[in-house]
């Protein structure tokens, strides 16, 4: 199972699309309009073969409306993984009893997303592509629209009151492996993980932080600085707070 893409939710789209397009060294995205059935509109931008998305409420009375206004303002949203066995996934979740709260199902993609008060944390989706290495959500040719400053998604956290319990919960229900390293607890998936820790900021539990693969971290911490953004810097690693998420850039050779 993989990681595929990693949703934000903000209330003003168009200024967090444009600070990230300078942040990730992008200078095109693609709006999904499939997503005017959830009263939202998006931006999907292409981190290699993973993807990273915002949303922004259009109307009244939205999950998404609803979680700004619990978490009090701009935060992380969804978890999009990719499956090679939906049907095993269905069944397995309907065994936990887990409920779905939206399915698509469709010649190349099958899709469905997870209540989150079954699970915790955020919005969990799981999707099956054919072929596998496509993406139905990012649009036509999102292999030319890429980042140029970072190249994959490496991890996503969720904040959670216990972080052990959610940690297992997802992992039972992602049947994967979870692991504790120091206290912090993390699902393994294929070439990513999802982290689980405490609340540190007092927003409740929530996605709270990304890590990219970077490849030029000059460039990112350049643009950082150009727009006023305080920087955590080391040899390898820059992180930053945006959109109400704490994003670390990684060097990917590290």
């Amino acid at each position: 199972m993989r990681l595929r893409q990693v949703a934000f939710v903000a209330e003003n789209l168009a200024k967090v699309r444009e600070e990230l397009f300078q942040l990730l060294g992008l200078s095109e995205d693609y709006a999904d309009p499939g997503v005017g059935e959830f009263g939202l509109e998006n931006s999907v931008m292409a981190i290699g073969d993973t993807f990273l998305e915002v949303v922004a409420p259009t109307q009244p009375g939205t999950t998404a409306g609803r979680l700004l206004e619990r978490r009090g303002g701009d935060g992380g949203y969804m978890v999009l993984v990719q499956t090679d066995n939906i049907e095993f996934m269905r069944n397995h979740t309907e065994s936990l009893k887990v409920r779905k709260i939206w399915e698509f199902d469709s010649a190349d993609t099958k899709a469905f997303h997870l209540h989150p008060k079954d699970i915790g944390g955020a919005i969990l989706s799981v999707d099956q592509m054919e072929p596998p290495q496509s993406w139905r959500w990012a649009g036509p040719d999102w292999e030319s629209r890429q980042a140029l400053w970072v190249s994959s998604i490496r991890s996503v956290s969720i904040q959670a009151q216990d972080p052990e319990n959610m940690a297992k919960r997802w992992g039972k229900v992602l049947d994967e492996s979870v692991q504790e390293l120091n206290g912090v607890w993390a699902v393994m998936l294929e070439d990513a993980s999802i982290v689980f820790h405490n609340d540190i900021d007092g927003r409740g539990e929530g996605l709270s932080a990304l890590a990219f693969n970077a490849t030029n971290l000059d460039a990112i911490r350049q643009q950082a600085s150009k727009m006023n953004i305080a920087v955590e810097d080391s040899d390898n690693k820059t992180t930053l707070m945006h959109c109400g998420v704490r994003l670390s850039f990684i060097s990917a050779a590290a």
